[in-house]
């Protein structure tokens, strides 16, 4: 599955906002899933877009296209990323809310690539799952962006965050080996904007 990220940085753009915009290329409410989120401890929007399965709309890619024009007509440094989903887990908390949204955008060496993407799918992201608190957690691939790797974790509470068990997980021997090897590293806790 593919997603459709909105960067929009300097903003705090609300849903219904995006949503003007999102009607000239996806005219169908119910054609899509949208979800906003607003940075805490920065002035930044996400927006990540889902469309529906059905041949008889849009591809992802030809929304990205007919975004693209409007979109940095009114933010002229937004950025549209097409992102791959690769990994997608259920966490400890599966099925409540999930108002917080923290992200880990990164980029890693190439001659590390094979060892962190083992470490992030085997050890890492469901290890953070597996935190009580943790609502959901993925992985995504942006093959012309970078940072290229974006991992995603919703959260019940920003609490879950900072955690003995989320810290713990962090701290592992394999995590020591890994993160040295990151590049152009961001990371960004959010607020979705209707929770």
């Amino acid at each position: 599955m593919n997603v459709l990220l909105m960067k929009l940085p300097e903003v705090t753009v609300g849903r219904s906002r995006i949503e003007e915009v999102l009607r000239l290329a996806v005219p169908e409410p119910g054609a899509y899933t949208l979800d906003v989120m607003h940075a805490v401890e920065a002035v930044e929007t996400y927006a990540y877009l889902e469309l529906a399965i059905d041949s008889g709309r849009p591809s992802l890619e030809t929304v990205r296209r007919l975004m693209a024009g409007q979109l940095g007509a009114l933010f002229p440094q937004a950025s549209l990323l097409t992102l791959e989903a690769t990994l997608d887990v259920p966490g400890a908390s599966a099925g409540q809310a999930a108002p917080w949204h923290y992200v880990v955008e990164t980029d890693v060496l190439p001659d590390a690539a094979e060892d962190f993407n083992r470490w992030y799918d085997t050890e890492h992201l469901p290890g953070l799952a597996a935190v009580p608190g943790t609502v959901r957690a993925r992985r995504y691939v942006a093959a012309d962006a970078s940072p290229r790797y974006h991992a995603a974790y919703d959260l019940a509470s920003r609490e879950t965050f900072g955690s003995e068990p989320w810290l713990a997980v962090r701290a592992t021997e394999w995590s020591s080996r890994v993160r040295p090897n990151f590049t152009n590293t961001r990371r960004i806790m959010f607020k979705r904007a209707d929770a």
